[in-house]
């Protein structure tokens, strides 16, 4: 429902804010959409699999941010856990972990695509199209298992070298890791609320040319 067109959509979504914004929730949360929601295209082991690689993207994000500076403020604090001077540090791992998840997810997830292929109404060359479609995912889930792969080696490497050079540092970046995944898990329920202000007017205006306001809602949905 939430992927219609808008002439679609105009039809058949008839859904309050707050049913939108549920399914936003049921779609978009990592933890309830792995774990949780299983109304979809996409394969439940990728489903798991990305969400624990977020883990250990999440941990290698923030040990890039402890520097020199991060040292020294923690050897000056004695070794106590310094929230206010690590925020920052953890905000920007969060959005970066965000971000490689997202091209994770854009190579891993086949929900879009076969929904896609579900919506079209032609029957013309329809053994090609699921043949082509077959083809894609393949392609998408090969490159998916050889990055994420990649990912993980580097990981594993940084991290054995990070833990052996800095091991009085093991409890400021687990602490550091909690709290961006934390910030990763509230985040969906609060941005989640603006594609319903735009979207639930769009679809209520009685002229029904509200259609950029529509796909404006989509575009947001989309993160």
């Amino acid at each position: 429902m939430n992927g219609l067109d808008y002439e679609l959509a105009l039809k058949s979504d008839k859904r309050n804010y707050f049913d939108y914004y549920i399914s936003l929730i049921k779609t978009k949360h990592d933890l309830i959409y792995t774990f949780c929601y299983n109304k979809d295209y996409n394969i439940q082991i990728i489903k798991i699999d990305i969400f624990l690689i977020s883990f250990t993207i999440e941990y290698t994000i923030n040990s890039l941010f402890f520097d020199d500076d991060t040292m020294h403020k923690i050897y000056e604090t004695k070794g106590s856990f310094n929230f206010l001077y690590q925020l920052p540090s953890i905000i920007y791992s969060t959005l970066i972990s965000i971000a490689l998840n997202s091209i994770l997810k854009l190579l891993a997830f086949s929900n879009d695509a076969i929904l896609d292929f579900k919506q079209d109404k032609s029957i013309d060359n329809l053994e090609f199209k699921e043949m082509k479609l077959r083809k894609k995912l393949q392609i998408k889930f090969i490159l998916y298992f050889i990055l994420s792969f990649l990912f993980l080696l580097f990981f594993w490497y940084y991290l054995a070298m990070f833990g052996a050079i800095y091991r009085n540092t093991q409890i400021h970046l687990l602490n550091d890791t909690l709290i961006s995944l934390g910030i990763s898990f509230i985040f969906p329920f609060i941005f989640n609320l603006i594609p319903g202000f735009l979207r639930i007017p769009a679809l209520s205006d009685a002229k029904n040319n509200r259609k950029y306001l529509y796909k404006f809602s989509k575009f947001l949905q989309a993160f």
